[in-house]
């Protein structure tokens, strides 16, 4: 691991963050001012996203200078309003004839039933995050898009688990990096990639906003024993729409734009490996990848890293999470003291 085991390892890369803790909402921006080659993989049934046609590899457009991740469901998309009206101060964006564009794809959740429902990331939120973007490692928990974030839904919030925004990052010989940053707001379980067991999720009953401790035998009811059942339907189609993951996955290595969008493709693999069940059409799931470096390293490393510190940026969404709004976090992290 890297010393900051963050994607601010990434060369080039910078995260700002803001939050109302009352209304429990917010967003991350992740920075990348001298221009990054991007992709994206977009696999959940319920996305909500700005500008995700201009990463395709047949179209024009070759950088983006800042990715959003935001809570407010459509309505945080506003935010990324800010993000454009930062960068266009700093003359940073793609030049089209006389003026420069800021080239600004954004990924939301929905996080309307926590705090508050009419309290959204906006342009003023999305400004303050660019502001205080930099290098440090990410505050992760409840902070930036995470703040509001939630999983393990298909019983009602009333059984869900506090979740969060988490990073990661993997160092390569020869200097080459790859880092991530996610906000995990899942209609499914957490795992342990190792022994499947259940780290956070659904719960088998109401506790109030004591965290719950992972070792607690019966404190998981599992999100795909509940599906087998078949006794949920209804109460799933009520929580269409309102679980999601977005995320963020950088590297100094140089990658072209099918490249990127291949890597973006292989880190879903990681949101696969500790998220049960993954991709569902109650689900937005949206990873976006950024070069940003010239580091010579095989695409298929760079993807295969990506899953691994998606993977890890997941369980430390988890991690660091606290209880909030009335719903526990589950007792297997540090949190951010």
């Amino acid at each position: 691991m890297s010393a900051l085991d963050a994607i601010t390892d990434a060369p080039g890369i910078l995260v700002g963050q803001a939050q109302d803790q009352e209304a429990l909402t917010g967003c991350t921006v992740i920075l990348c001012e001298r221009g990054a080659i991007a992709g994206i993989d977009q696999r959940g049934g319920a996305p909500g996203t700005r500008e995700t046609d201009a990463l395709s590899p047949i179209n024009l457009v070759q950088q983006v200078h800042a990715v959003l991740l935001a809570g407010g469901s459509a309505f945080g998309l506003d935010a990324a309003a800010g993000v454009m009206r930062y960068l266009r101060e700093k003359g940073i964006g793609y030049k089209a004839g006389p003026a420069r564009v800021p080239i600004v794809p954004a990924a939301i959740l929905f996080d309307l039933g926590i705090g508050r429902p009419d309290v959204f990331p906006d342009a003023e939120m999305a400004y303050a995050a660019c502001q205080s973007a930099s290098q440090k490692t990410p505050l992760q928990g409840n902070y930036g898009a995470g703040t509001g974030a939630t999983i393990g839904k298909i019983l009602g919030p009333g059984r869900a688990t506090k979740s969060g925004i988490g990073t990661a990052s993997i160092r390569l010989r020869g200097g080459g990096r790859v880092g991530a940053i996610l906000a995990i707001n899942a209609f499914g379980d957490v795992v342990d990639p190792k022994s499947g067991n259940i780290l956070a999720g659904v719960r088998t009953r109401q506790s109030g906003t004591r965290k719950i401790q992972a070792e607690e035998g019966d404190a998981w009811a599992d999100t795909l024993s509940i599906m087998k059942s078949g006794t949920r339907t209804l109460r799933m189609k009520a929580t269409v729409q309102t679980n999601t993951v977005v995320g963020v996955v950088a590297t100094n290595a140089r990658l072209t734009k099918p490249e990127a969008t291949r890597v973006a493709r292989m880190a879903q693999v990681g949101l696969a490996r500790v998220i049960r069940p993954a991709n569902t059409m109650l689900d937005g799931d949206t990873l976006f990848a950024l070069s940003t470096g010239d580091k010579q390293v095989d695409v298929n490393v760079v993807g295969a890293l990506a899953a691994e510190v998606v993977a890890s940026a997941i369980l430390n969404a988890v991690r660091f999470a606290r209880s909030a709004g009335g719903i526990p976090a589950a007792d297997i992290g540090p949190g951010n003291g």
